[in-house]
């Protein structure tokens, strides 16, 4: 179960589009509710650790940023470990990590205990399971890909609405350290989904001895695959990918950090406040997956990168707009388009890149897309914070996030129409159901199918072509 050559992609395995691929749909589903919601979900324990350890709210919510920080910062490490030991164990040994983490931090004595146990420990669990999860997601999937990326996108909303009741539920009976505890138990199931990420197996041809000898010596030959492929940098798209995704999450996760604040600001109550994060995760239950539907179409997938730039211009100008908001029903409408652009930018963002770089370096491109974007996460909503602290405005903050925003959305799409260029040399690639089809495998097609004509042929008309030739 230990090596890259059980988990890596056969290059004769073509992606089944379903069958066990729905499982891993599912696992992935599950890990990527896990993932994102659960930084956020634990925010309902700080004022219970506020009055047992004696500190601000500012010292609880670095928890929520230490878990960000290890998701995205340790994907070069998770590229790594997925290229040396494969999918599978990886996301088996993060589960017990992310479940360790939190049976540990239910008995910390001091908040330092609990940035290490909940932030560090649980966060390196989440982290080895998120991106492999992604990884197999690209191997099963091809033509319906999108799709799979939208539904697994989904589990983050979903996740959110379930766990943020049940650790107020837990809260309640059994007090923080029991709720830590039961959490920790059901971080456990990420094992169960990592059980269900079977690696794709080449179909076995009829071999001599012979043959075997000759294709054994050729892997011998065959150089050892890179732990971490740095050549994805030599890609203009993929570059601009990044540099365009390191500023869209500088501002894409301030508003519903600040959205509650802004409207108890207002003079709303708590909970009306905390309804809007209710109403915009709803609405992105349903957006991803139907954006993911619409970017598999013949005619739009090839297009992708173009409407993720608008999904992205849709976030910004929503944050924009939403500045001018005076009363609770603008928060509300705010709200409603912030979930159906964040839903198009979740199920989006991950189905571009594997696009541009393709599946054999999007393991390594997905690492290192997530460190660049964990440095912008981390300076992101503190900087808000901080302009909030400065004008006491939150007009300025939701500007500012706008701003941002819109302005990666113009460098992916200027930066794709001005610098990526088709060669007038390249042979173009051929769509199949919205999937691109390489000329090779298109003119071994046509092989086939001349070699069939040929032996349908009578002997006699195969002869005199033969004397002919």
């Amino acid at each position: 179960m230990g090596g890259a050559v059980v988990d890596d992609e056969p290059s004769d395995v073509k992606a089944p589009d379903g069958g066990w691929g729905w499982a891993v749909l599912a696992g992935g589903f599950v890990i990527t509710g896990f993932s994102y919601a659960f930084p956020k979900a634990v925010s309902v324990f700080f004022k219970e650790l506020i009055r047992e350890f004696g500190v601000g709210y500012s010292d609880c919510a670095w928890i929520s940023s230490i878990l960000l920080a290890m998701l995205y910062g340790t994907g070069p490490l998770c590229s790594v470990l997925v290229n040396k030991f494969g999918c599978r164990p990886v996301m088996m040994v993060g589960g017990l990590f992310a479940s360790l983490g939190m049976v540990l931090a239910s008995l910390a004595t001091s908040i330092i205990h609990i940035y290490i146990c909940t932030g560090v420990i649980t966060g390196l669990g989440l982290a080895l399971n998120f991106q492999p999860s992604l990884i197999m997601l690209n191997r099963y999937f091809s033509e319906k890909r999108p799709l799979a990326n939208g539904l697994s996108a989904a589990g983050s909303p979903v996740a959110l609405c379930c766990l943020s009741p049940l650790g107020q539920v837990l809260q309640y009976h059994y007090g923080w350290r029991g709720g830590f505890l039961i959490l920790g138990g059901l971080l456990l199931n990420c094992c169960a989904c990592g059980a269900l990420m079977r690696p794709l197996v080449g179909p076995k041809k009829p071999q001599d001895q012979e043959l075997q000898a000759v294709g054994e010596a050729e892997r011998k030959l065959k150089p050892k695959k890179k732990l971490l492929d740095f050549s994805v940098f030599k890609d203009r798209g993929f570059l601009i990918y990044a540099i365009a995704a390191s500023i869209m999450v500088l501002g894409l996760f301030v508003p519903p950090v600040f959205v509650v604040s802004y409207a108890k600001e207002m003079g709303n109550e708590d909970t009306k406040s905390a309804l809007l994060l209710t109403i915009l995760g709803f609405i992105d239950i349903f957006a991803r997956p139907t954006c993911g539907l619409i970017a598999g179409m013949k005619w739009v997938r090839p297009r992708c990168v173009y409407l993720f730039s608008f999904a992205i211009l849709f976030n910004g100008i929503t944050d924009v707009i939403s500045s001018q908001a005076t009363d609770y029903p603008g928060l509300v409408v705010f709200c409603i388009f912030f979930g159906l652009s964040y839903g198009m930018v979740g199920a989006l963002q991950f189905e571009v890149l594997m696009a541009i770089v393709g599946t054999k370096k999007f393991s390594s491109a997905l690492g290192l897309v997530l460190l660049m974007e964990a440095i912008a996460v981390l300076v992101g909503p503190p900087g808000a914070g901080r302009l909030l602290d400065a004008t006491h405005n939150y007009m300025y903050v939701f500007l500012l996030a706008g701003c941002e925003v819109i302005l990666a959305s113009i460098v992916i799409c200027m930066g794709n129409f001005l610098c990526i260029k088709k060669k007038p040399d390249e042979p173009e690639a051929h769509l199949k159901n919205g999937a691109p089809v390489e000329m090779e495998k298109l003119n071994s097609l046509l092989e086939a199918e001349g070699g069939e004509h040929e032996r349908a042929q009578p002997a006699g008309v195969r002869g005199g072509a033969a004397e002919a030739k």
